[in-house]
């Protein structure tokens, strides 16, 4: 653990009791001089740190948008999902930096950056990703199975979030197979990558958007799109990433050493936008009306036609979009 871990990980777990220069020294094995100066690096940082004469230093506030890898890792109660973490300040995409180191770093891996210039959605789409306005995130894993099972990590990482959130007091749903959706408006998206041979998987990268601080969108979306504090959910940045590790890492688990979809599955179609509905299938620029009828056991959409016919569309295949409103 490097110093500046020890410094922060010391200030966390002393609360709100201050801690003298002297105690932080000896704790840490460096000097007073050391001592204030990681303190006034982690202030610079965000970190509102106070200081007073013969008592010491304490955590003024809860770090809430500090979306450091000693804040987010700290007592976070996973095996391995968000253990490391990469806080950049800026990155052209998440995916694509993800996909750059996917080899050389360990499985359960989070790059996080305040923003992105060139985000990716689906379909080829930019990610608009202003920099302090949201979480902008990729998550590394190794799973050890056959590529043509990858795909159902794309509903294992929707499950997460909408767990995560919903934990956290937000009226959330999802809209097959990856967007988040919060009073009809999406305000979560989710890039799943793969890396992979013939019979085995390298990495998958999960980039997953989340507006949280946005108030104004473009014109082209503001239809769309909505954040969480436009919602009215002010909710702390750290506490959503962290609770997204830890569920994410219970599905991940399930599914990958035990097969069980059915967690996920079950998640997926209680926060469903869309089963019951019905929706337009967009593909090759034809649009058909059909009514969503449920998710199978592959994670495909099983939607029933005009004429009748059951119909089960894949991940990736077609486009979903609502009869009225954007879901």
């Amino acid at each position: 653990m490097f110093v500046r871990e020890k410094v922060i990980k010391a200030i966390l777990d002393s609360g709100e009791n201050f801690m003298s220069g002297e105690q932080l020294s000896k704790k840490l094995g460096i000097s007073r001089t050391a001592v204030w100066k990681h303190i006034n690096a982690l202030r610079e940082e965000g970190y509102n740190i106070e200081s007073v004469n013969k008592k010491g230093y304490r955590l003024a506030e809860k770090p809430d948008d500090i979306l450091s890898s000693e804040n987010i890792a700290y007592n976070l109660p996973t095996e391995f999902i968000g253990k490391k973490v990469i806080h950049l300040d800026t990155v052209g995409s998440t995916n694509d930096y993800a996909k750059e180191i996917g080899n050389k770093v360990s499985g359960g891996t989070l790059i996080i950056s305040e923003q992105q210039t060139k985000g990716k959605g689906r379909l080829g789409r930019v990610w608009k990703s202003k920099s302090g306005d949201g979480i902008w995130m990729s998550l590394i894993i190794k799973p050890k199975i056959e590529p043509y099972k990858a795909p159902f990590l794309t509903l294992v990482a929707g499950a997460s979030v909408v767990k995560a959130l919903s934990n956290l007091g937000v009226e959330v749903s999802i809209k097959w197979p990856n967007d988040i959706i919060v009073h009809n408006k999406k305000i979560c998206g989710i890039l799943t990558e793969l890396s992979a041979e013939m019979e085995r998987v390298n990495y998958v990268v999960i980039g997953i958007g989340i507006n949280i601080k946005t108030i104004d969108f473009p014109d082209e979306i503001k239809e769309k799109a909505t954040s969480l504090y436009k919602e009215g959910y002010k909710l702390s940045r750290v506490d959503i990433v962290r609770q997204f590790c830890i569920e994410f890492e219970k599905l991940y688990k399930g599914y990958i050493l035990d097969g069980n979809k059915q967690d996920t599955l079950e998640l997926c179609r209680k926060y469903s936008a869309i089963i019951g509905k019905q929706v337009y299938v967009i593909k090759n620029n034809k649009r058909e009306l059909v009514k969503c009828i449920d998710i199978n056991e592959n994670g495909n959409l099983i939607v029933k036609e005009k004429n009748g016919e059951i119909q089960e569309i894949m991940s990736g295949e077609v486009s979903i979009r609502g009869v009225k409103g954007y879901v």
